[in-house]
């Protein structure tokens, strides 16, 4: 059933997200697509499309609608990826929650194992990890290696978390208060952060980010709602010369504490 209350972003790569035009009146997808045919038969099939670089993930997606539509934003929107359903969400999850007009996290994944004292889930679209900051060693990046260096970039005095909650996709439910919370031009820092090369490990930061971001909870520093004074505290950042950054004190504190969990964890399996 169509519902006219919300609408649909949807990051597109490879794919024709038809499916998702059966539960709402209005959308916008981005494609990311390579492949000629697939971009040929999209732009024939679509009107409400637009062809955008490729960025290698959808975090891009959100944060330019934020920033070119903030003075107009839908009451409750979407933030959905082309192959959400089957990937991120069960299609019985997603029909249960696409009537919500509350902020709600996409992703369900009842097969998943928790591995004790590292991940978890609480619930149904709450993926539960040490804050550890492990995937950093998987893509390049230039100025955060840490969650928690990013997060003090962000933001005015956060707590620091051992844990944390997300939604693994970055696919959510959100209505307008909590996008139009920040300015339109905090959108645009954050698109640049996750787009200066071809998917950067900062992308992976700001995935887990998202609930404390639209949480609205912290207020955020002063470099974060000016596009210069956000170039120029992010190149402090590049030459190691700003104090969000973690000490090697600090580092080293960290590794400790994830050889520690993961020997509990292999304890705990025995």
């Amino acid at each position: 059933m169509k519902d006219g209350g919300i609408f649909f972003i949807i990051s597109n790569f490879n794919t024709d997200p038809e499916r998702y035009l059966n539960y709402c009146t209005d959308y916008l997808i981005y494609d990311q697509s390579r492949q000629e045919p697939v971009k040929s038969i999209l732009k024939e099939k679509y009107q409400k499309i637009r062809f955008v670089e490729n960025t290698g993930h959808n975090l891009s997606d959100y944060f330019r609608f934020f920033h070119e539509n903030w003075n107009s934003l839908p009451e409750t929107m979407m933030l959905a990826k082309g192959n959400m359903i089957g990937r991120h969400v069960s299609l019985e999850f997603f029909e249960r929650v696409v009537a919500n007009r509350v902020f709600t996290h996409l992703y369900d994944d009842r097969a998943y194992k928790e591995i004790p004292g590292v991940s978890s889930q609480l619930c149904d679209g709450h993926f539960l990890e040490l804050n550890t900051s492990w995937y950093m060693k998987t893509k390049p990046y230039r100025y955060f290696g840490t969650f928690n260096s990013m997060l003090r970039f962000i933001f005015k005095d956060p707590l620091i978390p051992t844990w944390i909650v997300f939604s693994p996709g970055a696919c959510f439910i959100v209505p307008k208060r909590h996008v139009e919370h920040y300015p339109s031009a905090f959108w645009l820092n954050l698109k640049k952060l996750v787009s200066y090369i071809y998917f950067p490990a900062e992308a992976y930061i700001l995935e887990r980010m998202l609930p404390i971001i639209f949480s609205n909870t912290y207020a955020l520093n002063d470099w974060m709602l000016n596009t210069e004074q956000f170039a120029m505290e992010l190149e402090k950042v590049a030459a190691g010369q700003h104090s969000c950054l973690d000490n090697k004190r600090t580092l080293l504190k960290q590794r400790i504490k994830t050889l520690l969990h993961r020997g509990v964890s292999i304890l705990r399996s025995w």
